[in-house]
């Protein structure tokens, strides 16, 4: 013992030097993102989901909005200098490209960009129409003094074409600023991005206190203003906010729970200071082999790994009440009699653990890894350390002794008793038959209610695209992508009226060369029967110039400065070839989405790809996998304990069964919807569980184990119960469902014990 004392403590010195770096590294992770499993969809999907997430994490963007359009443009000037002073977080603002560079960069090619409503008007219009349309056009005001302007485009194509590139977005540039109306209102838009990753926690930034304050200053000048925030970065922020208080609640909450029940059991210092410690050095090592493992540890892990302080002081308490009722055994001898069960009750719970770990979340297999590591530590330092330390009595205490005679006066089920549960169980099942699957991916979101409204409210407005669903067009070559994307976009022209409000793809601004050949050919044709039809009025020979004689190539247009916004649908070429994304923009409901998917079905090289459905089904699949791994779970463990009990075995499995039914029932009971994690708590919750039937089993109706397992199980009631009040709905679930499990098997294992006369 002294050996293995010695050798813990040099691990545990390591611990300690680690967590020292650990936390001056700063290697927390709050990307919700990184909690969900990886696509089952091919690289090029995960390629297109990663450029969306990249392109959007470091932006944030705010809206004022005036009635006034002056009032607006003095509280957008004072919110951007009081935002860029408190944000040192916020990189400097890059200049971008003006329209005016744009139009220039794309002149030499007019002749080849035409809209599907141009097209089909030079091929459909007479040449009368077109040459009535084309003088209309030179006698407007400033047309007589623009000639050459106009003999480069008679019927006013390229206006309309750049019309249609910028209709998407209502935003204009006007008076400096960039603006738009909407809602009675005037809107200013201002926009900035983070230095660093959206997730990181050790750059200072602090977003929404910089916000607030300039929306403070900006109403100063401008009462009533309203002010709109979004950004992936808020979202990190407030995910990070809310788990740093959840943390200090569900941990501090069941420690202060944990000392003052273990003070009432033993009235002493020692054993609340022993017991404490087996927790810290189960929490440190826990978190250091995390981060050694995956390279860093999520938020919601330490969140959920809070509530590991309600299951491992369960070992120190169970030494501390033996050693109450047996004092006079020394502690080494008192501990090798507690090893079996002890033992016993580690493997069970990490067993759970690891079963939990099986499902395919990064974040859930850290959250095992924490767990079934935080688990073995404090058995190791219970078991090596506390018999060293644990130097005096522990006095017996009116609490324990009631607590632990209360078992003598706790009725075996016999009798009427099976009546009783049988009701139970058909009560549970009426329960269950009433549940609804819930397996929305938005389960793992928790920013605060007025944030997500925000970031709609500037979704709506700005007719911004949504990052979760979009099309993937995917060819042997570049022409081949986009020659995909222009009969992609056909069939999307076809849909019904208000079906989708528009779309961005590459094909917008840079057209197949088979279709520049074709629009250049019919424009030339058509444009020459115009001039000459114009000619004849004015008496004029009149002659179009000419255009660049190559078609406009991808890459051409993708090295100027002003294709930011083509550059970010473009893949490239990959794995499985070329290929490119088009995003959609008012698409709502999943009536449409379902349409996007039938309409383009037979398209070839055409995904539709809808994240949030994917992802969905991802964790629907994995309920009804986990669900059958806690059936497996239940038989491994019955064969545990069969190994060591026989045929009392079942004595310590059934009352965690009928609990996990009894759980699940009282869901269905108070509507609650049944998810993974409602499942990922049952499995916890046969680890745990099985423990209460092994200590009774071993003790043969021992007061102090009862007592220690009264004192395990209200800790663990405190601390899962504390995790129900979580902000974020998955953990919800998964507090709420242990809550339920734990009370269950507190109250149904001394049922179960061995009657008198069964030995």
């Amino acid at each position: 013992m002294r050996w293995a004392a010695g050798l813990w403590l040099a691990a545990v010195l390591l611990v300690i030097g680690h967590q020292v770096s650990f936390w001056r590294a700063g290697q927390l992770d709050t990307d919700v993102l990184a909690l969900l499993p990886r696509s089952e969809q091919s690289p090029g999907v995960l390629q297109a989901a990663q450029v969306l997430s990249d392109s959007a994490q470091r932006q944030i963007v705010v809206l004022l909005g005036s009635p006034d359009e002056q009032s607006a443009q003095r509280a957008a000037r004072v919110f951007a200098a009081e935002w860029r002073a408190g944000d040192a977080a916020l990189a400097p603002a890059a200049p971008g490209a003006s329209p005016a560079q744009a139009v220039q960069a794309l002149q030499p090619w007019r002749d080849r960009l035409l809209t599907p409503a141009q097209r089909l008007r030079l091929e459909r219009a007479s040449t009368a129409e077109l040459v009535q349309s084309a003088l209309t056009a030179l006698h407007q005001p400033g047309g007589s003094g623009r000639l050459s302007d106009w003999l480069s485009d008679p019927l006013s194509l390229w206006s309309s074409w750049w019309s249609a590139r910028t209709g998407a977005s209502p935003v204009r540039p006007q008076d400096g600023w960039l603006m738009f109306e909407a809602d009675g209102l005037h809107w200013v838009v201002l926009s900035g991005e983070t230095r660093g990753s959206a997730f990181s926690l050790h750059d200072g930034a602090m977003h929404g206190d910089a916000i607030r304050a300039a929306e403070a200053a900006a109403r100063v000048e401008t009462p009533g203003l309203k002010v709109l925030a979004a950004g992936v970065p808020l979202h990190a922020e407030a995910a990070a906010a809310q788990a740093s208080r959840e943390v200090n609640l569900i941990g501090l909450g069941s420690l202060g729970a944990i000392v003052l029940l273990v003070w009432c059991a033993f009235r002493s210092v020692r054993p609340i200071a022993l017991v404490a410690l087996t927790l810290v050095v189960g929490c440190m090592t826990a978190l250091s082999v995390t981060v050694l493992v995956f390279g860093k540890v999520h938020l919601l892990t330490l969140v959920f790994g809070a509530s590991l302080v309600g299951v491992a002081e369960d070992y120190g308490i169970h030494y501390f009440a033996s050693r109450q009722r047996q004092p006079g055994v020394a502690p080494f001898e008192l501990i090798r009699g507690l090893m079996p069960a002890l033992l016993l009750a580690l493997c069970t719970s990490v067993i759970a653990y690891l079963v939990l770990g099986l499902a395919p979340f990064p974040g859930l297999r850290q959250m095992a890894v924490f767990s079934a590591t935080g688990l073995t530590a404090a058995f190791l330092t219970a078991a090596c350390w506390v018999p060293w330390l644990d130097r005096g009595r522990v006095a017996p205490s009116r609490f324990a002794a009631a607590v632990g005679g209360s078992l003598e006066r706790w009725p075996l089920l016999r009798g009427r008793g099976w009546w009783a549960l049988a009701v139970a169980v058909l009560f549970s099942f009426v329960g269950v038959a009433r549940l609804a699957a819930n397996d929305d991916i938005r389960q793992l979101q928790s920013s605060p209610q007025v944030l997500v409204d925000s970031q709609r409210e500037v979704g709506r407005l700005l007719r911004l695209p949504s990052p979760a669903q979009f099309f993937l067009v995917q060819g042997a070559s570049e022409q081949q992508v986009l020659e995909r994307e222009e009969a992609l976009k056909a069939v999307l022209d076809r849909l019904p009226a208000g079906t989708l409000a528009g779309y961005q793809a590459v094909s917008d601004w840079v057209p197949s060369i088979a279709r520049q050949q074709a629009d250049a050919l019919l424009t030339a044709r058509v444009e020459a029967q115009v001039l000459a039809g114009v000619g004849s009025v004015l008496g004029e020979q009149l002659e179009r110039p000419a255009f660049a004689p190559d078609p406009l190539t991808l890459q051409r247009w993708l090295d100027r400065p002003e294709a930011t916004a083509t550059r970010a649908l473009w893949l490239g070429v990959g794995t499985e070839g070329y290929s490119s994304m088009v995003l959609l923009h008012g698409l709502d409901g999943r009536a449409a989405a379902q349409l996007m998917q039938t309409a383009t079905a037979t398209l070839p090289g055409v995904r539709w790809i809808d994240r949030t459905a994917e992802v969905s089904g991802l964790m629907a699949r994995y309920r009804i996998s986990m669900s059958v791994l806690l059936a497996v779970g239940f038989v491994l463990v019955l064969g545990l304990l069969w190994h060591r009990h026989g045929r009392t075995a079942w004595r310590a499995w059934l009352p965690t069964l009928l609990a996990c039914l009894f759980s699940v029932g009282m869901l269905g009971w108070i509507g609650e919807g049944f998810q993974l994690f409602n499942v990922l708590a049952l499995v916890l919750l046969l680890g745990i569980g099985v423990d209460y039937g092994i200590f009774l089993l071993e003790s043969h109706d021992d007061g102090s184990a009862w007592l220690a397992i009264v004192l395990g199980a209200a800790s663990t009631l405190l601390s899962f119960g504390l995790l129900g009040l979580s902000n974020t709905p998955a953990l919800r679930a998964f507090g709420l469902t242990m809550l339920f499990g734990v009370a269950f098997v507190w109250f149904l294992s001394p049922l179960f014990r061995p009657h008198a006369d069964h030995g």
